[in-house]
């Protein structure tokens, strides 16, 4: 079963407002072959030594489960002393279907990539 964890998770409806309001955090695509679709603006993971910002950081990966890698370096990062990083509960695959476009209008913040 899986829990949602506030401290360790942001969940996908909290990151769409934050990005509808204009508070991007940095996102930060923890797959480790970036893929379809993904967040407009996104970063690759930068590798193992990767030292946040001071700033609200968002890892995803496509389904946030237990043992995924953006839920499990973050954990990795909060324990680190990174306050402000924090995983996408559910991944791509729950914000994608989520946050549909007849509720929340076309802009998700989503692009596809061939």
């Amino acid at each position: 079963m899986i829990r949602f964890d506030p401290q360790l998770e942001i969940s996908p409806f909290a990151l769409f407002r934050a990005l509808a309001e204009g508070r991007r955090p940095l996102l930060i695509d923890a797959r480790t072959v970036p893929g379809s679709p993904s967040f407009a603006g996104a970063s690759p993971w930068p590798g193992a030594g990767w030292s946040p910002p001071d700033a609200d950081v968002v890892l995803f990966d496509d389904h946030g489960a237990n043992g995924t890698l953006a839920r499990e370096a973050a954990r990795r990062l909060q324990a680190e002393g990174y306050a402000r990083v924090r995983a996408l509960f559910g991944g791509l695959a729950l914000y994608d279907f989520a946050l549909d476009p007849a509720v929340v209008g076309e802009e998700r913040f989503l692009v596809r990539r061939a």
